[in-house]
């Protein structure tokens, strides 16, 4: 999000680090049936996400009338039971539920707090079983009010269409979902709308054909695994282009009507800001691309997977597309563990841009660096770029996180710091990691101890001591 806002080596840390993280523990869950938990235990948001079973596949129907604004949906959830199920939650806010069905029965299923589906299926689930949830829903769609960031989620726009966008709530304001970084799954969308209007949505274009009830049914795919809150869809009278990779990547990008010709030449770099990102991260780990250009002004751009949405403005120029982009490898690949962990997401896209300019418009970061460092204030320096508080993690990562990363490149020298970022996107890819977790991969590859650079820089707060702050080849400021 962006808002106003060497081979030894990495064979030993696929095997010390990439264990996975599941939504359950190991050797829990054998004994007899009982309730999956209510969260999935962030601490941030403990209540968000669900226990006791993982998604591998979300298959959403959706038919909406803009007109209206309401919206129908059938979602059927191919998942594996992580422990003995006597009932379970998902996550779902406002809309209606008609019916629940577990393996084809009809389950009873009840509504608790303000976003929780309670399905008690016919008969237990048992560990390790696979099972199939179909939940048929109604209503009208609305946002979740964020006091830092506006609206999040289902959203309108003025011209009439609907597009969805939010972080770290999305997802549940338009589908049955566990809403969790924990559990990444396959995202498939077939969602139906009068024939006026067009959809853009995340992964590859399935084609589309007329509904037997009157409009335009358009089906899209996200095959790669995939985090609740970066889908998308986006509903309006659309301008598309369509390019290729060289690599054969199709490349898919929507303009909304009054999206200015400098948005869409910036976007038309986006094949060349993709190269330059797998330069630096290395192979692009998503299986399609492109973008979403609002003509709504909502405060963020966003890294939905596959296909950033952008507002309106000042998000469509060709940094914030290189920031939204980098994200593809550190955010949407690999996702955070828990929300105090998102520099991992913030600072890395945030630093792709110091990147963008160094090579391509020839800047001199150690200049950079040090008159960002003599213009600092106290209160930037008590930024915290770890655990920094619900609500609070969207602020100083963008600004002091870049800044920290940049120390680092000098601190263990532009070898090991080249070698760090390239490959620990493919370590963890599809997967989630922790700050703890980068930290000991940068000491695996520098041969060093950096305990006191990410406690000055990263878990602590106030200026860092001239080691951790003029490293390497940095100078103050003349």
């Amino acid at each position: 999000m962006r808002g106003q806002k060497p081979v030894v080596v990495a064979a030993a840390v696929v095997a010390a680090l990439c264990l996975g993280t599941g939504v359950a523990a190991a050797g829990d869950g054998w004994g007899a049936p009982k309730p999956g938990s209510d969260g999935a235990g962030d601490s941030y948001y403990p209540q968000d996400g669900n226990g006791g079973y993982d998604v591998a596949d979300y298959n959403l129907k959706v038919g909406y009338d803009p007109a209206s604004h309401q919206l129908t949906g059938v979602q059927d959830i191919s998942a594996r039971a992580t422990q003995s199920l006597s009932s379970f939650d998902l996550d779902l806010r406002g809309l209606t539920v008609d019916s629940v069905q577990v393996g084809g029965r009809p389950a009873k299923f009840d509504r608790t707090g303000d976003h929780e589906l309670v399905i008690t299926p016919s008969r237990p689930l048992w560990r390790g079983e696979r099972f199939h949830v179909q939940i048929a829903y109604h209503g009208v769609p609305a946002p979740i009010s964020d006091p830092a960031l506006g609206d999040n989620g289902w959203q309108y726009a003025k011209a009439g269409g609907a597009f969805v966008a939010g972080e770290p709530k999305s997802a549940t304001t338009w589908y049955p979902v566990n809403d969790t970084p924990l559990d990444k799954a396959t995202f498939h969308l077939a969602i139906t709308v009068p024939a006026e209007w067009g959809v853009i949505a995340n992964g590859r274009e399935r084609g589309t054909h007329p509904a037997p009830g009157g409009g335009v049914t358009h089906v899209w795919a996200e095959e790669t695994p995939i985090v609740p809150y970066m889908t998308t869809v986006a509903i309006d009278k659309w301008t598309f282009d369509r390019q290729t990779r060289r690599d054969g990547t199709p490349i898919v990008s929507a303009f909304a009507p009054g999206t200015p010709d400098s948005t869409k030449q910036a976007e038309g770099r986006l094949p060349e800001i993709l190269d330059f990102l797998e330069s630096k991260f290395g192979p692009y780990p998503i299986d399609a691309a492109g973008g979403i250009f609002l003509n709504e002004q909502i405060g963020f751009s966003l890294e939905t997977m596959s296909r950033p949405i952008y507002s309106a403005g000042w998000a469509g120029t060709v940094p914030t597309i290189v920031h939204e982009n980098a994200h593809q490898w550190y955010g949407d690949s690999v996702a955070v563990e828990h929300w105090r962990d998102v520099c991992l997401n913030e600072c890395f896209a945030s630093y792709a841009t110091w990147l963008w300019k160094e090579a391509k418009e020839g800047a001199d970061l150690n200049k950079q660096y040090a008159d960002n460092v003599k213009k600092a204030t106290t209160a930037f320096w008590n930024g915290k770029l770890y655990d920094m508080g619900a609500g609070h993690e969207f602020t100083y990562v963008y600004s002091k996180g870049p800044m920290m990363l940049h120390a680092l490149r000098n601190y263990i020298g532009q070898d090991a710091f080249d070698f760090v970022l390239k490959t620990w996107p493919s370590l963890h890819r599809n997967g989630n990691a922790s700050m703890q977790e980068f930290q000991r991969y940068t000491e695996l590859v520098a041969h060093r101890s950096l305990q006191g650079f990410f406690d000055a820089w990263v878990y602590g707060t106030g200026k860092p001591a001239d080691q951790y702050l003029y490293p390497g080849g940095l100078k103050p400021a003349a």
